[in-house]
């Protein structure tokens, strides 16, 4: 008997860190759409595709090239004009948010045609 109740309880405290982690990852989503719309859409446009020329398109990009970009930018390591002084702007949470936001962006592929 034991044994159940302390499954219960393990049962109960999953559902409750899943209920806490959703909602968490909710305001990462808004926090990361209200930056987007604020700073990176001016350039990279906020579904990923960059507006302007010379400008990165970020959309489907991989995670963890986000923030490694986005930290080299910030610690001056990685240098172009915009994007250092934008950067230095970031938090570490802005960051995350922004390349969870980027990368969730589904992109398709087509080939050139011969």
């Amino acid at each position: 008997m034991p044994n159940k109740k302390r499954l219960v309880w393990y049962l109960l405290l999953a559902t409750l860190a899943t209920f806490e982690l959703q909602s968490a990852l909710a305001g990462d989503v808004a926090a990361a759409r209200t930056k987007v719309q604020t700073i990176c859409q001016i350039c990279h446009g906020a579904d990923g595709v960059a507006v302007i020329p010379g400008a990165a398109n970020l959309s489907g990009q991989q995670k963890e090239y986000l923030v490694t970009q986005l930290r080299a930018f910030r610690s001056g390591s990685r240098v172009e004009a915009q994007m250092s002084i934008v950067a230095k702007t970031l938090t570490d949470a802005d960051i995350e948010n922004l390349a969870d936001w980027y990368a969730a962006i589904k992109v398709s592929v087509e080939m050139p045609k011969e």
